[in-house]
C-alpha cells in the first residue's frame, strides 16, 4: 500500500480549512488504490492578536476586508452552500464572534501526541461552526477534549504549561518562514503544495498525479 504524509497548515476559525480537508478526505477515497494517508495539523493564527473577548464576526470581516453588510451575507451563504455540497455544516447565525486560537492549537498539538489531532480539530470545527460555541474558554475546550476521548485533567495541565504554547508559536513561525500566509495549506510528502479550500476531484487529481511520480 502505498502512503502519504500529509501536513495541513490552518486555523480552527477558517471555515475555508473545514471545507478543504472535508474535500480533501473524499478525494483519498475515491483513489483508484487504498492508500494510507499520515495526517498532521499544523497551527496558523488567522488574528494572533486578538483578545480574550474575540470581536464580533461581522465587525471584524468588514474592518479586515473592506465587505459591505451586503457582500457579507453574500459570502457567508456561499460558504455555507459550498459546506452543505461537502458534507460540512456552517450555522453563521450561531457564530457571531471570531476568537483568539492560541489554546485551540496547544491542545491539538497535545492531541497529536495522543494520535488524536485529527478528531480533536473536526470537533473544533463542529464546535464553532455548528454550533457557535466560545473556543477561546476554557471550560468550554475542556468539553471539546473529552468529547473525543481526551483527559479534560491533563488538558487543563497542558493549558497552563508554557513550554506547548511557545512549541506552537516556533512552529507557525516555521510554516510562515516557509512562506505560507494563507490557509489552509497542504503539503504534500513534505514537497508539494496545495493551497485553500479545493473541490475534491481537484484534489483527487494532484494526489494521483504526485502517486504516479512515486
Amino acid at each position: 500500500m502505498k502512503t502519504l504524509q500529509i501536513d495541513i497548515v490552518s486555523d480552527v476559525v477558517c471555515p475555508w480549512c473545514a471545507i478543504g480537508f472535508a474535500n480533501l478526505n473524499t478525494a483519498l477515497k475515491e483513489l483508484d488504490d487504498p492508500i494510507e494517508a499520515n495526517i498532521q495539523w499544523h497551527p496558523f493564527q488567522l488574528n494572533p492578536h486578538m483578545s480574550k473577548d474575540g470581536q464580533d464576526i461581522n465587525e471584524h470581516l468588514a474592518e479586515k476586508y473592506g465587505l459591505s453588510a451586503e457582500k457579507l451575507a453574500e459570502n457567508k451563504q456561499h460558504i455555507r452552500q459550498i459546506g452543505q455540497n461537502s458534507g460540512v455544516e456552517f450555522k453563521f447565525e450561531q457564530r457571531a464572534r471570531i476568537y483568539n486560537t492560541l489554546d485551540c492549537h496547544v491542545l491539538l498539538h497535545w492531541a497529536g501526541e495522543k494520535n488524536k489531532q485529527t478528531q480533536l480539530k473536526l470537533a473544533l470545527f463542529k464546535a464553532y461552526f455548528s454550533e457557535g460555541k466560545d473556543i477561546s474558554q476554557q471550560d468550554v475546550l475542556l468539553d471539546v477534549v473529552a468529547s473525543v476521548g481526551l483527559d479534560k485533567l491533563e488538558a487543563k495541565m497542558v493549558l497552563k504549561d508554557e513550554q506547548y504554547k511557545n512549541i506552537v508559536k516556533d512552529e507557525e513561525s516555521k510554516y510562515k518562514s516557509m512562506g505560507i500566509q494563507s490557509v489552509p495549506a497542504f503539503i504534500i510528502n513534505n514537497e508539494y503544495l496545495l493551497s485553500g479550500g479545493q473541490p475534491s476531484d481537484v484534489f483527487k487529481q494532484s494526489l494521483q498525479e504526485i502517486l504516479a511520480k512515486g
